[in-house]
């Protein structure tokens, strides 16, 4: 059986698995937390089945310290709190409830995370035992991203947690140069996975999994979503003219 069909099978049902946790939890927010642990569990399996390559452990590391830390993000910000109110909205909205959200969020993002962590696995399964100094350009990138990644969150946790910032929007820090910091950072890390992957046979066709998660981030659910929230807020209006979208650059005057 390929590794890929294999992996594929063992996604489903750890889709399936998190599907139940949310009917008996009674909210779909979970999904969330099963989409980095995810990245995980797919990283670690090729691992296992395609034996020992200095590069593929490495790429495993960051994946998993990017996972977990996404995942306990998460965790911590819904922890003793409604569900999150995309998934609110649906609730209320969808007709088949239950059977939509199985698809329609389970089961796609499942496919999603496939297509996303194929340069993992690809890496996992080609990558040789010897270790070539070009990787060390994807490496770099990787944890530039991650650094970028890391900060934007804390700034933006420690803003919300000042009483006097309630309904302000954040501009300060690295949110001075880009107006979704965070997500700039997370795919970054994804195009330092695919520069590895690039050195390898083949390796530039595994260029599907960070254009799935930038294209996402861009025009789905990451930035989209957010723009759309704040969207009238006279703050959030002027801070927009200043402000880059997603690239970090300098403030307009």
């Amino acid at each position: 059986m390929s590794i890929y069909l294999f992996l594929g099978v063992i996604l489903y049902f750890y889709m399936i698995f998190w599907y139940f946790i949310s009917v008996l939890k009674k909210r779909n927010d979970v999904a969330d937390i099963a989409w980095g642990l995810g990245f995980v569990l797919m990283a670690w399996l090729a691992f296992y089945f395609s034996g020992y390559s200095l590069i593929a452990l490495i790429v495993n590391i960051f994946v998993t310290i990017w996972g977990l830390r996404l995942s306990t993000h998460i965790y911590l910000r819904n922890r003793n709190k409604g569900e999150d109110s995309r998934y609110l909205v649906w609730r209320k909205e969808w007709k088949y409830f239950y059977l939509r959200s199985f698809f329609q969020v389970f089961l796609f993002q499942g496919f999603l995370i496939f297509l996303i962590v194929y340069p993992v696995i690809f890496i996992n399964e080609n990558a040789p035992s010897n270790f070539n100094i070009f990787y060390t350009l994807g490496i770099f990138v990787w944890i530039f991203g991650f650094i970028f990644e890391s900060v934007a969150d804390w700034q933006l946790k420690n803003f919300i947690s000042q009483p006097e910032n309630k309904g302000k929007i954040m501009q300060s820090g690295l949110w001075a140069y880009s107006r979704h910091p965070n997500y700039f950072g997370e795919v970054t890390m994804w195009w330092g996975i695919f520069l590895i992957a690039l050195f390898l046979p083949y390796g530039a066709f595994t260029i599907l999994g960070p254009l799935v998660i930038t294209y996402l981030i861009l025009f789905v659910s990451g930035v989209p979503m957010l723009e759309k929230k704040y969207e009238g807020n006279p703050d959030f209006e002027d801070y927009k003219k200043r402000t880059s979208r997603f690239i970090p650059m300098l403030p307009k005057s």
